[in-house]
């Protein structure tokens, strides 16, 4: 796998002991030092997701961090299920600061990697300078625990609840058809259509084609297949298991996100916009691109450029 990305001058990494794992961190613009940036791939991704990103960042003067985080890569992938809750993944990103000597940092996060920068903000909101979010807008906390919730609104074969109600189900489906499941799913162009019935995930795993245009190269794709099919699904999906223990953590926690922050959208992706983000996100702006879900990759060059314009008018 190390051949295939650094063909594609993503940075080499290093491995790093950070909260009793080790992530494997790729780092550009040393040159930069005093000025991070950390990037958090989503689900079921990799640090590669910010390959386009990367070079224009280390180019705008940024010291650029983008770990694989645990459950990722050749990152650690503990066993119990508990160790993928949010304080482990935020208190992983502000370890990988104290590494570098930082006190704060801008974070940009996309999907899953989205859900862990508002909750950096929450639970470590000294170590946040500003948040640049995709595809996933902050989440207010429900009434009643995020699983119940969905359960109650979507039924049992909405994947974030068959994950959890199902454990192990959708995983061994996922792990035995790898490249297939990555392939159908890293789609752009993808005609709004209603959802089949069953869990989407092992739907996409198990479909011979799918709808829509390829948003990897052949290269690009062997570089995610060849990380899950070295770890398997589950340590990713674990993340999932703990949306319910995630709201209990987050109880008693400041909702309100007060840092500078761009939130990025997808048109076509099948996350909604929030209709209420700035009640929560008070100093928010909003960028909408003509895309779907995989926003940074399918519009590299507009990522970027929405994402260095409003840093330089900050």
């Amino acid at each position: 796998m190390d051949t295939m990305i650094n063909s594609t001058n993503f940075p080499p990494p290093t491995i790093i002991a950070v909260n009793g794992v080790e992530l494997e961190v790729f780092e550009a613009g040393q040159e930069n030092k005093g000025n991070p940036i950390v990037l958090c791939h989503g689900w079921p991704e990799h640090a590669f997701a910010w390959r386009h990103q990367v070079p224009a960042l280390v180019a705008a003067g940024y010291h650029v961090i983008v770990p694989n985080q645990r459950g990722y890569g050749n990152s650690s992938c503990p066993a119990e299920v508990t160790a993928y809750d949010i304080t482990h993944l935020t208190n992983d990103l502000a370890a990988l600061l104290d590494h570098f000597g930082y006190d704060e940092a801008i974070f940009v996060g996309h999907d899953w990697g989205a859900n862990v920068v508002w909750c950096m903000a929450q639970l470590h909101p000294k170590r946040v300078r500003k948040i640049i979010n995709l595809a996933l807008p902050y989440q207010a906390r429900t009434e009643k625990p995020w699983i119940e919730f969905l359960e109650e609104i979507f039924g049992g074969d909405h994947y974030f609840v068959h994950f959890n109600r199902q454990p192990g189900v959708a995983d061994a489906v996922l792990d035995q058809n790898t490249k297939r499941f990555l392939r159908n799913l890293f789609r752009k162009n993808v005609p709004l259509t209603p959802p089949e019935p069953g869990n989407m995930m092992i739907n996409l795993a198990k479909a011979e084609e799918a709808p829509g245009d390829p948003v990897l190269s052949d290269d690009e794709l062997t570089v995610l297949v060849q990380s899950f099919e070295q770890n398997g699904f589950t340590s990713s999906i674990n993340w999932y298991r703990n949306m319910d223990r995630n709201w209990h953590i987050l109880a008693d926690v400041d909702p309100i996100i007060k840092q500078p922050t761009l939130m990025i959208y997808g048109e076509r992706d099948m996350i909604p916009k929030s209709e209420n983000l700035s009640d929560f996100v008070p100093n928010v702006d909003e960028v909408s691109l003509d895309c779907g879900h995989w926003i940074q990759q399918e519009k590299p060059e507009e990522t970027n450029q929405a994402i260095l314009e409003w840093l330089n008018k900050q």
